[in-house]
């Protein structure tokens, strides 16, 4: 039984196969649309800041 999936730019529905080279897109044009969308940053990954390190002159001296 073969895996269907939503192809994440149109939202059609797509068999998951090797036949498909353009999984998990329905088509090349699918894939460019969404290889376009990360070149323009419309995607980001959320990122956590750190928190900083003190320095040594944060420290009170005794």
């Amino acid at each position: 039984m073969a895996t269907i999936v939503d192809c994440p730019t149109c939202g059609k529905k797509v068999e998951w196969s090797e036949e498909n080279r353009f999984r998990p897109f329905c088509s090349e044009r699918c894939k460019q649309i969404d290889l376009g969308a990360w070149a323009e940053e419309k995607y980001a990954i959320p990122a956590v800041t750190p928190p900083q390190e003190a320095d040594d002159d944060d420290i009170p001296s005794r």
